[in-house]
């Protein structure tokens, strides 16, 4: 009986210990030694990766971006009031990552792909890594697909393919991103996703660039994203990566995206201050060592992929801001080497009202005219070549009384190409209207027309062109080449048209 029962009662210890399960949970904790502006030196994390977010009490967390001998330099996305010395620090083991999908779009987001509109919660669990390295060239494809941005003097002089890097850059106030927008505004219903990061900027004006969009009715497939003027400067520092990453997520699934960094100059002021508290050897105007380094990878992850990898794009916008209109100044610089071409802004343009206020002279696309249609290389060819020439006769001009026919002739063309050259805000073109437009100018149809009629006489003629002669349109919109029968029915739709214009 005994012998029973010994057997029983070790048969079922057997089971148990069997049925016996225990999870094991290791935590590599470290303790907070020094905290303030931001910093926080933790002692302990043998273990943290570069970039590694870290997690605080008090729901604070942390990007990991010293690693020193006997202690981490952390940046905190939080006040630094809820974190003290001797408190205990978490690594998560996830390296610096955000939310993405399609759930963000119409929505106004932080870094990190928390919602900032009020709007309640986002669903997506989809998480993708802020620094990615860039697509080799191997993977990559010429850029040779247009991404229209509806302006007239970008997509004539310095036209924007899509996979492509292209600097705006200029004072404040010239209207950088009145561009921006507009090309935003522009791809309603051309499949590209847009992406506007807003990198410390007043929430005002964040506010108001939202609103544009939702007028427009853009915001559907736009994603804003914003770190403002009084976040935390990790936070602005994060930025322009998380939206990159938003905007990756579509460019590797095959389609089309587009990003916008409004600006960088203010990046690269929160990456100085963060290096600055972290104790980083100061370079050229206190900028950290790698400031260029900040940018250029940033800046490289902007490609077309070849069909193998899907055939995505994403084409970027950088933004930069100029003090007193100069170039040459470090940031500038920078950036203008690492980018395929800059548009140009000019403080007296925009003050003469000339707008969008391009300088044609300096602003350049190293892509050029292989991102544009037919029709618009046809007829923008030459377009650059004369309005260089017009501004250097209008110089010339100011201190000659005294000029032949030929140059006022030339002076009187380039007055009025100028004039075709502006346009309205918020009031993006498609290309074949633009085309049309270009058309009246080079081929100097405009030259009995006074200058201060222009405008009238270009927004008349195309509501005349699309109520009597869409087929002009049509054939433009199909062929995308400007043939010698399209250049027929515009000659005698122009002949037609300046009967009924008076001009």
């Amino acid at each position: 009986m005994a012998a029973t029962r010994k057997d029983e009662i070790s048969a079922i210890l057997k089971e148990q210990i069997k049925g016996f399960h225990y999870d094991l949970e290791m935590e590599e904790v470290g303790v907070v030694v020094e905290v303030g502006d931001g910093i926080a030196r933790v002692f302990g994390l043998q273990g943290a990766m570069a970039a590694e977010i870290v997690e605080f009490p008090n729901d604070v967390y942390g990007l990991v971006l010293n690693l020193e001998e006997e202690s981490v330099g952390i940046a905190l996305f939080g006040g630094s009031e809820y974190v003290q010395e001797g408190d205990e620090v978490r690594r998560t083991g996830r390296v610096r990552e955000t939310v993405v999908g399609e759930e963000l779009l119409g929505r106004v987001v932080d870094p990190l792909g928390r919602p900032k509109d009020g709007k309640g919660p986002i669903t997506s669990t989809k998480t993708r890594k802020a620094e990615i390295k860039a697509p080799g060239v191997v993977e990559r494809q010429p850029v040779n697909t247009p991404l229209q941005t509806g302006l007239k003097s970008i997509d004539a002089l310095t036209p924007i393919g899509r996979g492509q890097r292209e600097l705006i850059i200029g004072d404040r106030r010239t209207g950088k991103t009145a561009i921006a927008l507009d090309t935003i505004i522009n791809q309603a219903g051309k499949g590209v996703t847009c992406v506007y990061v807003a990198i410390g900027q007043k929430t005002s004006t964040i506010a108001r660039v939202v609103d544009t969009l939702e007028r427009h009715g853009a915001m559907a497939y736009t994603i804003v994203v914003t770190a403002e003027a009084d976040d935390p400067t990790p936070m602005q520092y994060l930025a322009p990566y998380a939206g990159c990453a938003m905007a990756e997520y579509f460019t590797y699934k095959g389609e089309d995206a587009f990003v916008v960094y409004d600006d960088l100059s203010k990046h690269a002021v929160a990456y100085r201050e963060m290096s600055l508290l972290l104790r980083r050897p100061p370079g050229r105007e206190a900028y950290p060592g790698d400031i260029f380094y900040t940018h250029s990878r940033l800046l490289e992850r902007a490609v077309r992929l070849s069909d193998e990898h899907g055939g995505g794009s994403l084409t970027a916008f950088p933004i930069i801001e100029t003090k007193a209109g100069d170039i040459t100044s470090y940031i500038p610089t920078n950036v203008i080497s690492i980018t395929d071409g800059q548009i140009y802004l000019e403080s007296d343009l925009f003050n003469q009202g000339f707008r969008p206020a391009i300088n044609v002279g300096i602003s350049v696309s190293r892509v050029g005219g292989a991102a544009q249609i037919k029709a618009m290389k046809q007829i923008a060819g030459d377009l650059r070549l004369k309005l260089s020439q017009y501004r250097e006769l209008e110089a010339f001009a100011e201190f000659s009384a005294d000029l032949d026919e030929e140059s006022k002739a030339q002076l009187a063309r380039g007055d009025r190409l100028m004039e075709v050259l502006k346009q309205n805000q918020y009031m993006p073109m498609p290309v074949e209207e633009q085309v049309v437009s270009l058309y009246v100018g080079v081929e100097n149809h405009l030259a009995d027309v006074d200058v201060s009629e222009v405008r009238r006489f270009i927004e008349e003629w195309l509501r005349f062109l699309h109520s009597e002669h869409e087929e002009i349109f049509d054939e433009l919109r199909g062929g995308k080449e400007f043939t010698d029968s399209i250049e027929t029915q515009l000659e005698k739709a122009v002949s037609e048209f300046k009967e009924r214009f008076g001009g």
